[in-house]
């Protein structure tokens, strides 16, 4: 069995939980782990049975790929030296903090035939996964991700932090460019914004509404899509969905669903169709490491790669500076 040579950059509790993941998969080989405190660092490395590198430079020369969990304000640079370097790259999400540095880690790694993938989490929830049997084209989507405040990530502006998960996510099933957006945000408990809510239309026709918030007093993390002729409702927490769909009365269903009943008029009546597909069991972050190294072995793209991590990046830092012209004018 191939096995890649891959190190961990940042051993906070992203980084700690990367590094228990690739001591455990069969296609890593985990050479060690570096961070800024090395201290932290031996202390990973001792659980892991690995080796904690002082220097970043010599942790790069014994690897083919690394996995950076640093803060935010660190990944572009980190990236940028380990691409050089000719590592193929896993970055913890948000991709960078800028656009530009985005455009530039994507523009080295196509450069240098290097894999980067960029830690987009919730594509690989059980929620999401039991739904590739069906077709997906929302029209509507209600997304909400609430969350008890909590230091790490203020580094960021809630829609960097958490809202982007779900940008993805919503860029990945409307096959439309963004037309416009409308967005309103505060910062409550941090000097970033810690609240928001933004209005996504797409040139289809599709509109999203999208709400994170990290001061909340309890956790959610939903997300509901209306499409023609159907409606689904996922729960991120506990990977759980729902599906209601319309088909027509003369239709045979399955025993397994459950009928509502007729809806509609005349000729026109159809049945509403209940089920709950049946729940994934997949650890999410263990499963999107594993496909990042399958997509090294393979020379395949990842299947959240480094455009994809742009793209949202471009929407969440439209909607940020939406929030700052608004905040700006209040203040006039």
């Amino acid at each position: 069995m191939e096995k890649i040579k891959i190190g961990v950059i940042g051993t906070g509790h992203l980084g700690k939980l990367h590094t228990k993941m690739f001591a455990q998969l069969p296609n890593a080989q985990l050479i060690g782990v570096h961070d800024a405190d090395f201290a932290t660092a031996k202390a990973v490395a001792k659980e892991n049975n690995t080796t904690a590198y002082e220097k970043l430079d010599e942790l790069l020369s014994q690897v083919e790929a690394v996995s950076i969990a640093t803060v935010t304000s660190a990944h572009f640079e980190v990236a940028k030296k380990c691409l050089e370097k000719k590592n193929h790259v896993f970055v913890e999400k948000p991709i960078t903090v800028s656009l530009d540095e985005a455009e530039e880690l994507v523009f080295l790694a196509r450069e240098n035939k290097m894999n980067l993938q960029v830690g987009h989490i919730e594509r690989f929830n059980p929620a999401l996964l039991a739904l590739e049997k069906y077709h997906l084209n929302p029209l509507f989507v209600q997304s909400d991700r609430l969350a008890q405040f909590n230091p790490r990530g203020t580094d960021v502006a809630v829609v960097l932090d958490l809202m982007i998960h779900d940008i993805d996510i919503i860029l990945s099933l409307v096959k439309s460019e963004v037309k416009s957006v409308q967005a309103s945000g505060v910062a409550v408990v941090s000097n970033n914004i810690d609240i928001a809510n933004a209005r996504i239309e797409f040139e289809n026709g599709a509109v999203a509404n999208v709400t994170a918030s990290r001061i909340s007093q309890k956790k959610m993390r939903k997300m509901r899509l209306f499409q023609k002729e159907g409606y689904l409702s996922l729960d991120f927490i506990t990977g759980v969905s729902e599906v209601f769909r319309l088909v027509p009365s003369d239709q045979k269903v399955e025993e397994a669903h459950i009928n509502f009943g007729e809806i509609g008029v005349g000729d026109k009546k159809k049945f509403v169709i209940y089920e709950q597909p049946e729940q994934v069991e997949v650890n999410a972050l263990k499963y999107e490491l594993d496909l990042f190294l399958q997509s090294i072995i393979k020379k395949e793209k990842p299947v959240v790669s480094g455009e994809d991590g742009w793209k949202a990046l471009k929407v969440a830092d439209l909607i940020v500076k939406k929030i700052e012209e608004s905040l700006i004018k209040l203040t006039q």
